[in-house]
């Protein structure tokens, strides 16, 4: 299907194809995976609870865009013993995909210390949610309310949140059939005029 070495160009493909890779925790390998059904955050369904919304409004957190991508990744990597699929090459490709202007992440700050965000995959319209951390209360939550807002602002057209579960579909994700996920990436990555920057 797609090379297990990761290259920015298998990368990109993968992802506009509808795949996109984890890495095997026990040995490191790379695995694809497009599944039926797929989650996706719809943009005008964000489920923002009150408690966030106060938590925003009161900028208990500074949001930072882009200023600390790969450390960003190893924190969501770092799972306190628990496995992860963000293995040292998903962090390296990725990275090259942030330095390439593809990947991007949303963070943040507290006392000048990183405490949450989440980063993902952006192409044209498209943006692939890939993982968060937290390391204070809601912060992570605050980054994703960000990220939406800013979204929405650029006209983006999906948010793909991959697997469901219980924590993304608090947050508004659902799930749809992939061939109506396909329809959706086709029309996201199409539209070319969409920037995150």
């Amino acid at each position: 299907m797609f090379p297990n070495h990761l290259t920015p160009e298998v990368l990109l493909n993968a992802y506009m194809t509808g795949y996109f890779p984890m890495a095997d925790s026990a040995v490191g390998s790379i695995e694809w995976y497009s599944p039926d059904p797929r989650a996706v955050i719809p943009l005008d369904g964000v489920k923002i609870s009150k408690s966030l919304r106060k938590a925003v409004e009161k900028e208990i957190y500074e949001i930072r865009i882009d200023t600390s991508f790969e450390n960003v990744m190893t924190m969501c990597a770092n799972r306190n013993g628990e496995e992860t699929w963000i293995s040292k090459e998903i962090i390296e490709s990725f990275t090259q995909l942030h330095h390439q202007g593809y990947a991007h992440c949303v963070e943040s700050w507290f006392e000048g210390e990183l405490v949450g965000g989440l980063y993902g995959v952006c192409i044209n319209g498209a943006y692939f949610g890939e993982s968060m951390f937290s390391r204070r209360t809601d912060a992570s939550k605050v980054a994703f309310v960000h990220l939406t807002n800013r979204l929405r602002e650029r006209g983006f057209l999906l948010l793909d949140s991959q697997f469901i579960n219980p924590h993304m579909e608090s947050l508004g994700a659902i799930e749809i059939p992939r061939v109506q996920y396909l329809e959706q990436l086709l029309a996201a990555i199409s539209s070319t005029t969409i920037t995150f920057k």
